[in-house]
């Protein structure tokens, strides 16, 4: 491991945040903002650093350009590579996840078995319950009354399925052993429906109050492995590509998600990866009060800057 990354969810309605999940959009940014920060050294026009999240302990190998000008090298922001729901193109972030499965949850399928029934104010719901990086509730979105093809503002101001889906997001946690949820942000609700622009499945994810305008780096890596385990929920809506390295185009509100899967003789997954991208936006200075730092320092008004 050369760098340790630790990621923080803010709470929007309160001030806390959680430790407890991943982040693959904020991963893509730390080894660029390492080699910024004076933290990695690169050597070579394309730089490799394995990364450790520490919330989970996730591993990542995650390379970047950093083409040598003018004596030293720098990280390479201008590209071609373009994501959907991102405006432009920029310099591509290659991430390759090696132990992503039970990130939180007690392995990649937390009850063992490849679907379940989870039941929810009275009405019994087919799911595949996995956690391959992100704890995720996949579950057909004709099961719960709608197409899987609404736009984010029509299933944001669905209250009836907003409230149904959180019921079922309560229960589910429970079933995976992950206890109760209600004020962590896991796991994700993933309605899943058939493609409809030459993907390989159509999703739309609740994360979880609040409908995502595309899918998670993580989440979409999940939703790729659930694709390619025969008799998933995934695998009843969405069509599975062949051979031991696949590349899952993952349709979703915005565009199309590349998720990478590579499967062993068993057809088991057994790395995944994508590919970002990261820009450097702003610098800048930020004050926290001296007591953060020092719990037992009585207040002086007097500020460190980070």
């Amino acid at each position: 491991v050369d760098l340790d990354f630790t990621f923080v969810q803010l709470q929007p309605d309160a001030a806390t945040v959680q430790t407890t999940q991943n982040c693959g959009n904020m991963l893509a940014a730390v080894v660029p903002f390492a080699v910024e920060a004076g933290l990695i050294e690169p050597r070579e026009d394309t730089t490799d650093v394995v990364v450790r999240t520490t919330n989970t302990g996730l591993i990542s190998r995650i390379s970047i350009h950093t083409p040598r000008v003018g004596g030293l090298r720098f990280v390479q922001y201008s590209g071609q590579t373009e994501i959907a729901g991102v405006p432009g193109t920029a310099s591509p972030v290659n991430i390759r996840f090696l132990n992503t499965a039970g990130s939180i949850a007690e392995g990649l399928l937390p009850t063992g078995s490849i679907t379940d029934v989870v039941t929810a104010d009275g009405t019994d719901y087919t799911v595949t319950l996995i956690d391959n990086g992100q704890p995720l509730v996949i579950i057909r979105a004709e099961d719960l009354g709608v197409t899987g093809y609404e736009s984010v503002a029509a299933l944001s101001e669905n209250s009836e399925l907003k409230t149904c889906v959180e019921q079922l997001r309560l229960a589910a946690a429970e079933v995976m052993g992950l206890g109760d949820v209600t004020e962590a942000s896991y796991p994700k609700m993933t309605l899943v429906a058939p493609p409809v622009s030459g993907g390989a499945i159509s999703t739309r994810s609740f994360i979880p109050h609040r409908v995502h305008e595309s899918i998670g780096v993580l989440a979409a890596v999940t939703v790729a492995t659930a694709l390619v385990m025969e008799g998933s929920v995934a695998a009843t809506v969405g069509s599975a590509g062949s051979g031991r390295q696949q590349s899952v185009a993952i349709e979703h509100p915005t565009g199309m998600f590349e998720a990478l899967v590579d499967l062993n003789d068993d057809g088991a997954v057994v790395a995944s990866g994508n590919t970002r991208t990261a820009r450097l936006i702003s610098r800048g200075e930020l004050y926290v009060p001296r007591e953060i730092w020092d719990p037992g320092h009585e207040s002086t008004g007097l500020n460190h800057s980070v």
